[in-house]
């Protein structure tokens, strides 16, 4: 009689040789749209895989971040890109010694977190897919991003533009691709329909024009006005 114990461990171990998931591998190449001149950083352009139809090895969904973080400090977000799974709820903390008033009126999650203080935090959920754009209402430099995913199957790219995209089983996928100094006809123009088989690894080339400035350069105040001086100072609020 076939021992038993055998036949499930061998069942497992083909189970998991049909289910392998692979890396998939690729380069973004940024080109300046003005100039067609190649651009030298292609870092923090975001690509990921979103899986079509019926799939050979089903998808997880994206799980919950671990508390992610875009923090206030020296008037700057850290970091200025943050990519997080739908659900995920990311705190702002202010680490700089005045207030400030985190605020996002763009496509994506639209909120206002108001004025807080140094050494406080408050927490936003980005509970639906899109790009959110993060401004401080009282300091015009101070801009990030936030794109919230609804799959696991993403990747960030690096000074380079290499980027790999861990675990991704067989099966077909659209793939998408953002980068902050694009337009959105560009964007939509590089998303494509892909089949990811066994042994495949590579996403090739991904080519994209990009602008001499991201769309986060140039923003106006939670009003929709330009921004004045900011606010005078007080034993609460001591400007750097």
């Amino acid at each position: 009689m076939p021992n038993k114990a055998v036949s499930v461990t061998a069942l497992v171990l083909l189970s998991a040789t049909m289910w392998a998931a692979t890396p998939m591998i690729g380069r973004v190449e940024l080109v300046n749209s003005s100039s067609d001149k190649p651009v030298k950083d292609a870092s923090n352009v975001v690509v990921w895989l979103s899986p079509l139809g019926a799939m050979t090895h089903p998808a997880d969904s994206a799980p919950a971040a671990a508390h992610p973080r875009l923090m206030q400090k020296n008037k700057h977000f850290e970091p200025h890109l943050l990519v997080v799974p739908v659900g995920s709820a990311v705190e702002f903390p202010n680490r700089d010694p005045f207030f400030h008033n985190v605020f996002s009126l763009f496509d994506g999650k639209r909120f206002d977190l108001g004025l807080y203080e140094a050494g406080t935090t408050r927490n936003v959920r980005f509970d639906k897919p899109g790009v959110s754009y993060i401004f401080c209402n009282i300091h015009p430099e101070m801009s990030a991003v936030v794109v919230a995913l609804d799959t696991p199957y993403y990747a960030i790219s690096n000074i380079r533009g290499e980027l790999s995209i861990p675990d991704v089983p067989p099966g077909r996928y659209v793939m998408h691709v953002w980068a902050e100094a694009s337009l959105p006809n560009d964007l939509n123009g590089s998303s494509k329909e892909i089949t990811v088989t066994d042994g495949d690894s590579s996403l090739g080339v991904i080519r994209l024009s990009v602008a001499a400035n991201p769309v986060t350069a140039e923003h106006k105040n939670k009003y929709g006005k330009e921004y004045d001086n900011p606010i005078p100072p007080s034993p609460a609020y001591s400007p750097q």
